[in-house]
C-alpha cells in the first residue's frame, strides 16, 4: 500500500489492516527521518497522513468515532513506526495513547475535546504546575517539560496539583486547549531530535473543574470515564499500562536497527587489517553473536511486553481490580523492557564499526534514540527496579506504580 493511498476508511479497518497502513507510513517517515531531525518536531503533513490512514482513532471511543482497540494493536503499530523513525514514532504513540487517556475525563470533557473527532492532545505528567480554586474549576500557572508532539495537538495534558476541598492538593492532570497556553522552544537534544519535545507553560489559566484528573483515580481505575464504560479497555490501571507509549518507540527502533544491520552485514566486505580485512562481514563470529544476542534480547523484551498487556486486559475484563504485586511487576518489566532492547541497539550499533557513525545511516539514529528514550525517567531501571526490590523485601515500595 503507497502512502498517497491512504485515506480515511468508510468502514472500521481491522488490526492488520491498521498495522499495513503504519508501516507505510514508516517507510516515508524513514525517507525524511533526518529532515524530522532538523526540524525538531514531527511535520504536520505526517501527522495528517496518519490521521488520514485512521491512527489516532485506534484507541478513541466509538462514541466519538474510534475503533476501541486495545493496547496491543496500539503497541504493535507504535513499533511499525517507530522502526521507520523513531520520534516519528514516538510522537504518534504519545498522541495517539492520549485518545485513552482522555476517555477516562468525564463526559463533559470528552465532549469538548471530541467536537473536533480528529482533535488530539499531547501532555507532560510531572506534577509541577499550581493551581488556586475558582468558581467553577481552577487557575492555573505552571511550566511543563518535555511535551512531545505539543506543535501537533489542539489539547495540553499539564500536570500539576489539584487542590482539594480540605486545604490540601493531590497529583493529577489539567486539561487545557493549546491556545490558554505558550510553547517554549527549547527543544535541542542528542535523541528523540525530532519529538519536538518543548515546554509547555500555562500563566494564570483557567482550567473548569470537569477537565482535571487525578492520578489515584486513574492508578485506581476509578476516574469518571473509567467508571461509565463497560469496555475493559479504559477499566484498566493508569501505570500498569499506559507507559508501554514510551516502550513500544524502542521496540520498533530496536527491530528497525536489526533490519538495517542484516542489509548491511549481508553485503558488506570489512577493511580493517586488524579485524580481519577483506572477509565478508557475515563470516566474522563476532557478528553473528551480536546479531544473536540482540535479537534475542528483542524477542524476550516484545514477549513480556505483550504478556503483560494481555494479563491486564484480562483482569479488567473480569472486573477484578488489579493486583499490586502485577502493578509493579509491569512498571518493572516496561522499564526492563527497554534495557533489553537498549541493550540489543548497542550490540547492533558496536558491530557495525565506523560504518555505522554516518549520519545517513539509520543505526546510528535508532543508538540515539533509544539511549535518549532509556533516560526518560519512567523507564529508569534504578528507581523502577530498586521499587520492585522493596516490594520483594517486605517493604513500602517507592515511586510510581
Amino acid at each position: 500500500m503507497s502512502v498517497g493511498a491512504l485515506r480515511s476508511s468508510v468502514v472500521e479497518p481491522d488490526a492488520s489492516d491498521l498495522l499495513a497502513r503504519a508501516r507505510a507510513i514508516a517507510a516515508l517517515a524513514r525517507e525524511r527521518a533526518q529532515q524530522t531531525e532538523t526540524d525538531r518536531r514531527v511535520s504536520n503533513d505526517m501527522i495528517e497522513r496518519m490521521r488520514q490512514a485512521d491512527l489516532f482513532r485506534v484507541m478513541q471511543p466509538r462514541a466519538y468515532g474510534g475503533f476501541e482497540y486495545g493496547f496491543e494493536v496500539f503497541a504493535q503499530i507504535v513499533a511499525a513506526i517507530a522502526s521507520g523513525c523513531g520520534s516519528t514514532g514516538w510522537v504518534y504513540g504519545l498522541l495517539a495513547s492520549h485518545q485513552w487517556l482522555i476517555a477516562c475525563f468525564s463526559q463533559a470533557a470528552q465532549d469538548e475535546v471530541w467536537q473536533d473527532p480528529s482533535a488530539l492532545a499531547a501532555g507532560t505528567y510531572a506534577p509541577v504546575a499550581r493551581a488556586v480554586a475558582a468558581e467553577g474549576g481552577y487557575r492555573l500557572s505552571g511550566t511543563g517539560s518535555f511535551c512531545s508532539g505539543c506543535d501537533n495537538a489542539q489539547w495540553q495534558l499539564l500536570g500539576g496539583m489539584i487542590p482539594q476541598p480540605d486545604g490540601a492538593a493531590t497529583p493529577g492532570f489539567f486539561l487545557l486547549r493549546s491556545g490558554d497556553c505558550t510553547i517554549e522552544d527549547n527543544w535541542r537534544t542528542m535523541g528523540l531530535a525530532g519529538t519536538g519535545s518543548k515546554n509547555i507553560v500555562a500563566r494564570d489559566a483557567f482550567v473548569p473543574a470537569h477537565r482535571t484528573l487525578t492520578f489515584s483515580e486513574l492508578a485506581d481505575a476509578t476516574a469518571p470515564g473509567m467508571r461509565a464504560t463497560s469496555n475493559p479497555l479504559y477499566r484498566q490501571s493508569f501505570l500498569a499500562v499506559l507507559p508501554i507509549t514510551i516502550v513500544s518507540p524502542v521496540l520498533g527502533m530496536a527491530e528497525g536497527a536489526l533490519a538495517d544491520f542484516l542489509t548491511m552485514a549481508s553485503v558488506r566486505t570489512t577493511r580493517g587489517a586488524v579485524a580481519g580485512g577483506n572477509r565478508r562481514m557475515a563470516e566474522l563470529t563476532t557478528v553473528q553473536l551480536r546479531l544473536a544476542e540482540a535479537s534475542a534480547s528483542i524477542d524476550a523484551a516484545r514477549l513480556l511486553m505483550f504478556r503483560d498487556l494481555a494479563e491486564a486486559f484480562e483482569t479488567a475484563a473480569r472486573g477484578d481490580a488489579i493486583s499490586m504485586d502485577v502493578r509493579l511487576r509491569n512498571r518493572r518489566d516496561q522499564a526492563f523492557c527497554v534495557r533489553l532492547l537498549v541493550g540489543a541497539i548497542d550490540a547492533l550499533f558496536l558491530a557495525a564499526g565506523g560504518q555505522g557513525l554516518f549520519l545517513e545511516q539509520p543505526l546510528q539514529r535508532a543508538w540515539r534514540d533509544a539511549h535518549a528514550a532509556a533516560s526518560h525517567i519512567s523507564l529508569n531501571w534504578d528507581a523502577t527496579g530498586s521499587m520492585y526490590g522493596q516490594f520483594m523485601l517486605g517493604l513500602e515500595p517507592k515511586g510510581q506504580y
